[in-house]
């Protein structure tokens, strides 16, 4: 299991399909992508989506993800997408009330037990007080990590825009 943290955003995108009938049909589908803003998540989307789909497609929403950080996972077999909402429990020192603050994460998985194992093998390794609140299957179709290009590091440094 590996984790990334990063600014994600969702992007729904909408093509034509052959479906398995050979007859053609317009679907829309999610993915996410690693971008540090809406233009850079659409740019990053069509670079991506590029390779798969002979023919137009339409990009038709992005929205900030409720998560910051990913578990991908190294088995082949996971091909979904959870996403869990886990509560860390600390204790307020001055009122000595119990405090819950949520936060989410997304899970490659293959079962929704795998994702809940998942989640345990990861945060059993921290100290933190936490409850698995939900967790749910996602209609994400894949996950795009941003990769550096080739071009963007010249002499070992990253090159500047406009070089």
């Amino acid at each position: 299991m590996r984790s990334r943290t990063a600014e994600w955003f969702e992007v729904k995108i909408r093509y034509e399909k052959v479906m398995e009938d050979g007859l053609q049909k317009k679907i829309t589908e999610k993915y996410t992508v690693d971008a540090l803003s809406h233009t850079e998540a659409e740019e990053r989307i069509t670079e991506e989506m590029s390779a798969y789909i002979s023919g137009e497609f339409e990009v038709k929403g992005i929205v900030p993800a409720s998560y910051k950080e990913i578990f991908f996972s190294d088995n082949e077999n996971d091909d979904k997408w959870y996403k869990a909402k886990l509560q860390f429990i600390t204790i307020d020192e001055k009122t000595d009330r119990e405090k819950r603050s949520s936060v989410y994460y997304l899970i490659q998985a293959g079962s929704l037990g795998s994702a809940v194992k998942y989640i345990g093998e990861v945060m059993d390794g921290t100290m933190i007080d936490y409850v698995i609140a939900s967790v749910a299957e996602t209609p994400l179709m894949d996950v795009f990590e941003y990769k550096k290009k080739s071009d963007d590091v010249v002499d070992g440094k990253m090159k500047a825009a406009g070089e």
